[in-house]
């Protein structure tokens, strides 16, 4: 649970507090004697804070020293939210736990109040993804059989565990948006019978079509709105248990061809978003774009970063600008380490990702077991969750504190504002929709390093340890 802390730590902050000055928003902006409230939050690598919101005093601002500013004048993309991938184990785990202890914890990971970190988006496998304890679809036949006309679909893997839980999580926050994406499609569509690799055979793109739609429909009807789907997680990749392979001009014919006409025939308004893999592979999505039937139907991209660089995303943009940018998997590999996860994932995901147009940012995984269970046999062994579950008993890993330093604060509809580059200080700010402002900040210099930031009327000093990172609002 996060807590309010004292700790003796090598920080400097100002909670700049000036003489109240009760006249509207505007006036007080260009009144010196306003007073301005400064929140912040602190994870050091060292672990002596840990998303804890620090007191703080007020300091004289003096000498020569970095300064960072925030430009609200200056607006990019809008924010749907960060989160995490519930995957089916996720899911198994958490609804073991007992009810109080199930009950609490879905609130400390997806209320938005008190003490709670307010993920506000997820993403969920269609069918069995590796983190699944098994591989399965939603229309799983016999060697020989088909279903053409989707009779045998069913949810019924989903009845015991990943509903259930997405319905407590509904309850929650009934506006989390959720984001679904298959690992394969039923093997009898594919090119060979196997869970592991393959590709969708053309004679069963109607047919596939039609499971997007009986997916869409059946969440809907259990109460689960399901925001966006994409076509297919990793498809230049076939090694996964499960996983298949589908080429950007197979995702462009699908598209054009039966996806998109088949959502509107059934008015889906659920979003698809194409490609989701590597960032080193950006002409996927930007050959998908180039075909103006398929791209009538796409709301946008979607990344991962075991290869590439966050700044290669910028060229889909640049190529679509109409189109938007979704990040929606990365990992934190087993057993874990505070000071170069925290920054890496920081450094290139929260800041690098929406700073490269990014509405959202996922983390993979939500939860695992102490031993990264559970797993389909030849899935990750080594993918450490946000949280670590043993029975009742929560850990908490790098990824639920790098998730944290935006989704308390950085609410949906939060757009994304103009503020200092900078290579030792690496941040992105936004401006919330009750008008607050966010900047997250990196040190990254890999030395102590004091700074001035902006926030008000004048300049607070601020000294971060190397590695820390802080969220500021005000």
């Amino acid at each position: 649970m996060i807590k309010n802390s004292k700790n003796n730590l090598f920080f400097f902050f100002a909670l700049a507090t000036f003489v109240s000055c009760a006249t509207n928003p505007d006036t007080r902006k260009n009144d010196s004697t306003s007073t301005t409230t400064v929140e912040f939050w602190l994870t050091n690598p060292d672990r002596t804070a840990l998303f804890q919101s620090q007191n703080v005093s007020q300091t004289t601002v003096t000498g020569n020293i970095p300064l960072l500013e925030v430009f609200e004048s200056q607006t990019y993309q809008s924010m749907d939210g960060f989160g995490c991938a519930l995957t089916g184990g996720s899911a198994i785990l958490i609804n073991q736990m007992g009810m109080v202890e199930k009950d609490a914890l879905l609130k400390e990971l997806f209320a938005a109040d008190g003490k709670n970190i307010g993920m506000s988006y997820l993403r969920i496998s269609i069918g069995a993804s590796d983190l699944s304890d098994r591989v399965f679809t939603y229309d799983d036949l016999p060697y020989g059989q088909t279903d053409t006309a989707m009779t045998q679909f069913s949810l019924e893997p989903e009845q015991k565990d990943l509903i259930p839980i997405l319905k407590q999580i509904l309850a929650i926050n009934p506006n989390i948006k959720i984001l679904g994406s298959p690992w394969t499609a039923p093997v009898w569509m594919k090119t060979k019978n196997s869970s592991i690799g393959g590709s969708l055979k053309p004679q069963y793109y109607a047919t596939y079509s039609k499971y997007f739609v009986k997916y869409i429909q059946g969440m809907k009807a259990a109460g689960i709105p399901i925001e966006a789907i994409t076509i297919q997680n990793e498809p230049l990749y076939g090694g996964n248990n499960p996983s298949m392979i589908m080429t950007a001009t197979e995702q462009t014919a699908f598209i054009k061809n039966y996806l998109g006409p088949q959502f509107k025939t059934n008015n889906i308004e659920t979003k698809i978003i194409i490609y989701d893999h590597n960032a080193d592979r950006t002409d996927y999505p930007i050959t998908v774009m180039n075909d103006p039937d398929a791209k009538k139907y796409v709301a946008g991209s979607a990344f991962h970063l075991y290869g590439g660089t966050i700044d290669d995303l910028a060229k889909v943009k640049t190529a679509h600008p109409d189109k938007d940018l979704y990040f929606t998997e990365m990992w934190v590999g087993a057993p874990g380490n505070l000071a170069n996860d925290l920054s890496w994932h920081v450094k290139n995901l929260i800041i690098g990702g929406t700073r490269n147009w990014c509405k959202n940012v996922i983390e993979w995984n939500l939860a695992s077991d102490p031993n990264e269970n559970p797993h389909t046999d030849g899935g990750c062994t080594q993918c450490l969750g946000a949280i670590t579950l043993d029975g009742n008993n929560v850990t908490r890993n790098p990824a639920y504190y790098i998730i944290a330093h935006a989704s308390k604060f950085v609410r949906p509809g939060s757009v994304r504002i103009g503020s200092t580059s900078s290579t030792t200080l690496p941040n992105v700010a936004f401006k919330t929709p009750d008008g607050k402002k966010v900047l997250i900040v990196l040190n990254d210099s890999g030395n102590l390093q004091i700074f001035k930031l902006t926030a008000g009327n004048n300049p607070i000093a601020v000294t971060l340890k190397a590695g820390a990172v802080a969220t500021f609002v005000w």
